[in-house]
């Protein structure tokens, strides 16, 4: 199993004819964060590799996850007469996170930088971002948390599904069309996130418990501009750009079927975790919440990372991942009463069984990636032939 490989032979081909090919026409990004990320990439030397900034990136959204973990484990520290996260973590966890999102920014430039970039790259970046994507949302979830002047833990289940939904939705073009069309809900997201937790520092988590227009709470603001964004920004344009590549006869996939593909395994993450949320004998997203996010974000992050593999490499999707069936199998021990009170620790079995599979993943492909192109995945120097 320590050797076992996950990219075929067929995807390695397909690797080695793969060129880059996206499109950011965010002004927010084009206008303000590019120019910046130009001149704090002059910062880093020559010698260091993309990858270990993009992981070093990724490595503090971890860590800001666990941060708030330990000062807000079941989400009620911003409830009104329980005791808050202190200010400096506020300020700590901001600041991180716009360093989180500048290196994320700048790995891409350091790789044409130092002439370093390759498929192998590309793949470790948005592999992570798609692992990031539950990192942020359940952090900032604790600046409202789960209190009467909160959102409820099964109303940010659904929030994270839109967000995982959105990240998905821009690979789906992309397998598609051949072309990644970058979100512009993720830099506006970035940015504000950042503001939000400096501004809650600044002015305390009561700030937010009263109406900022009519009876309009601020919680409800940061709903609907989750919803919102993918409403009117990421669903509709991803449409367009779907539509303009089927007009030139550009697409990369005929049938439905095939065109669809991408969303099935989601999909079917989606309805299994409703359906224990639905029938757990515990109620286990109310007494686990942040365990729960995690095993979704987990399971989610290597589904999104095969079918970027696939789209990389000209392959076809597989409809169903593995990882489907030991998550159906636990849904279907605690649902039909056969260990009514081993549900709280098949969860944690799970989410272990699971989060280690995809580490296993994620270092399988990049080995194998990096012997493919014969380069070290954190260094710039080449691997020894003899």
């Amino acid at each position: 199993m320590a050797g076992y490989e996950y990219v075929t032979p067929e995807q390695l081909a397909g690797f080695d004819k793969y060129k880059y090919s996206a499109v950011d026409s965010n002004p927010l990004s084009l206008y303000v964060m590019h120019p910046f990320w130009n001149t704090v990439v002059k910062i880093f030397p020559t010698w260091l590799a993309p990858n270990l900034i993009t992981f070093s990136g990724f490595l503090l959204l971890v860590f800001n996850f666990f941060l708030m973990a330990y000062f807000d484990p079941d989400f009620y520290a911003s409830a009104p007469d329980h005791e808050h996260v202190p200010n400096r973590v506020w300020v700590m966890v901001g600041l991180l996170n716009f360093v989180a999102y500048t290196l994320d920014g700048v790995d891409g430039k350091q790789a044409r930088r130092t002439n370093s970039s390759s498929p192998l790259g590309e793949l470790f970046d948005h592999g992570l971002d798609s692992w990031a994507c539950m990192f942020f949302v359940v952090t900032v979830y604790s600046t409202f948390g789960r209190g009467s002047n909160g959102v409820s833990v099964f109303v940010l289940y659904l929030l994270l599904w839109v967000v995982l939904f959105s990240f998905i939705l821009s690979h789906w073009e992309k397998y598609n069309t051949g072309i990644l069309f970058l979100p512009w809900g993720y830099d506006i997201s970035q940015v504000t996130i950042s503001v939000v937790y400096i501004v809650t520092a600044i002015v305390g988590v009561e700030a937010w418990y009263a109406p900022f227009l009519f009876n309009f709470l601020y919680r409800d603001l940061f709903t609907a501009m989750i919803i919102g964004c993918a409403l009117t920004v990421t669903v509709p344009m991803s449409l367009i750009n779907f539509y303009k590549a089927y007009k030139s006869n550009t697409l990369k996939h005929r049938s439905v079927y095939e065109i669809m593909l991408p969303f099935f395994s989601p999909a079917l993450l989606f309805i299994l975790c409703m359906i224990w949320i639905f029938m757990s004998p515990s109620d286990i997203l109310e007494v686990h919440p942040r365990l729960f996010y995690f095993m979704v974000g987990t399971a989610f992050a290597n589904i999104s990372c095969q079918l970027i593999v696939c789209q990389m490499s000209s392959t076809r999707c597989q409809p169903l991942n593995w990882m489907l069936l030991p998550l159906a199998l636990v849904i279907f021990v605690v649902i039909s009463g056969v260990a009514p009170h081993w549900e709280n620790l098949l969860l944690y079995l799970l989410t272990a069984f699971i989060t280690l599979a995809h580490i296993h993943y994620g270092v399988g492909v990049v080995s194998q990636l990096s012997k493919h192109f014969n380069i070290r995945p954190f260094s710039l120097q080449k691997p020894r032939t003899d």
